[in-house]
């Protein structure tokens, strides 16, 4: 009878034991997932911003081909409202953080 009982008792450590390892390895598959997902989150911003960059090159463009052309009234209303929107969203910035 004591066979029985010190079997099972060797029996429940190693479930404990078996136990534990499969908490590990699900913890490891939780930080795989969620490392995988930030990964992908900053793939999603990379793209972001160098569309913008491409956006950002486009606009510059056409503001030279326009600062070419010698139209200096359309420049100055431009720079103003670039300026402006800068002021702008430095206080709004500001004011949140």
């Amino acid at each position: 009878m004591s066979e029985a009982y010190e079997r099972e008792r060797q029996n429940n450590a190693r479930l404990e034991e078996l136990s534990a390892k499969v908490s590990s390895l699900r913890g490891v598959t939780v930080d795989i997932y969620d490392n995988a997902r930030a990964q992908d989150v900053i793939d999603h911003t990379s793209d972001t911003f160098s569309s913008m960059s491409t956006q950002l090159k486009g606009s510059a463009g056409r503001l030279g081909r326009m600062a070419a052309s010698g139209n200096k009234v359309a420049i100055l209303k431009l720079s103003g409202i670039l300026v402006g929107t800068f002021i702008v969203l430095y206080y709004i910035l500001k004011w949140i953080f």
